[in-house]
């Protein structure tokens, strides 16, 4: 699916901010529900706690979460031979034993080339290829996701200094993840507790779940001032028929859509591309900037993310640019934790075109 971004007047400058090293979180939070809340939905930010979410959605809301499971994708190796050392990341697992990954090497490996991985197993170089040319395909001895489990790391951001550890396998991933694909969290989700869906059910809020495996690719940067011309990684999603019906019983009787989640929207949005939100399985290559029209998505709640990111800029389009911008601000001068395993933010739909602001 391919996307086609409305055009912006905004350029890249206009989605920067200055964040002290020391509130970029390299820990989750001793509780998953125990972070705090900005609530954006208003003129003026207000500061919560994430325990409060259920009092901030009405009765038949709909909460909407991404049921991806992050898989061990790291592998470190060297290359069979020479020596030279590897590191891969698993971008994607194919038919076959085939995997598309990214590969960190002194030298670029050539087709034929085999790599001793994780002091484990041994993998062949196939070739490249990818949308842009910079992934490389390669075939495993046995099951991929088998073998990730068994001797893969956990692909924690660049931005988390520390090697993953237990704690990490434990704490990134959502409590409901269930489909193996992602290299990235779907990181709102990993606020959410048993503690907390209880008090939501009792609230009255109705879940659904969608899956959309979050690629490396969210972490790339853009390189082009005019942000309408960057062209998006692809990612498999699907929103099944049991979720587009609840949605639309949501909808008859007055409820909110809330997507847990740059990538729930990102999923459901894809889904409605045609207009009318219908069931969907495939790739969305999806790129939300300010002049989107959103078609499903009410709410969203979701954490910080990098300065000039595509993912601020779906957030910018969603609350509005000037709007996101100073609840950033905010949330930088009340000492918020960031990104991954930051805090999150709750904001309501009222973003549209967005006159341009300076940069």
């Amino acid at each position: 699916m391919p996307s086609v971004p409305t055009l912006s007047p905004l350029t890249l400058t206009d989605f920067d901010y200055e964040l002290p090293p020391e509130l970029i979180a390299q820990h989750p939070a001793p509780e998953r529900s125990g972070s705090r809340l900005l609530d954006g939905r208003g003129a003026a930010a207000v500061d919560r706690a994430l325990r409060d979410l259920p009092a901030l959605l009405d009765p038949g809301d709909l909460l909407v979460f991404n049921d991806t499971r992050v898989i061990k994708a790291r592998l470190h190796g060297h290359k069979q031979g020479s020596g030279g050392a590897v590191e891969l990341l698993v971008e994607r697992v194919l038919t076959g034993n085939e995997v598309w990954a990214q590969l960190r090497a002194s030298k670029t490996p050539r087709p034929g080339t085999w790599l001793r991985l994780a002091d484990a197993f041994d993998a062949e170089v196939l070739g490249r290829g990818g949308a842009d040319g910079s992934l490389y395909r390669l075939r495993f001895p046995a099951e991929p996701l088998a073998l990730l489990d068994a001797h893969g790391h956990v692909p924690l951001p660049p931005y988390i200094r520390h090697a993953d550890d237990a704690d990490d396998a434990a704490r990134y991933q959502s409590v409901f993840a269930a489909r193996p694909g992602a290299v990235a969290a779907p990181t709102a989700s990993l606020h959410f507790d048993e503690e907390l869906l209880v008090a939501l059910r009792m609230r009255g809020v109705a879940t659904a779940k969608v899956t959309l495996h979050v690629g490396a690719g969210t972490f790339l940067p853009i390189r082009v001032a005019d942000i309408a011309q960057h062209r998006m990684h692809s990612e498999w999603f699907e929103v099944g028929a049991d979720t587009v019906a609840a949605i639309e019983a949501t909808r008859a009787t007055g409820g909110r859509i809330v997507a847990v989640g740059t990538t729930v929207l990102r999923a459901l949005e894809s889904a409605a591309r045609s207009g009318a939100l219908q069931p969907t399985v495939g790739e969305t290559d999806i790129f939300i900037i300010p002049g989107f029209e959103f078609r499903v998505v009410d709410r969203l709640v979701t954490n910080f993310h990098l300065p000039r990111s595509t993912l601020l800029m779906l957030v910018a389009a969603f609350a509005g640019h000037a709007h996101a911008m100073a609840l950033y601000r905010h949330a930088v001068e009340a000492r918020y934790r960031f990104f991954s395993y930051g805090d999150a933010m709750l904001l309501a739909r009222g973003g549209g075109p967005t006159p341009r602001t300076g940069g």
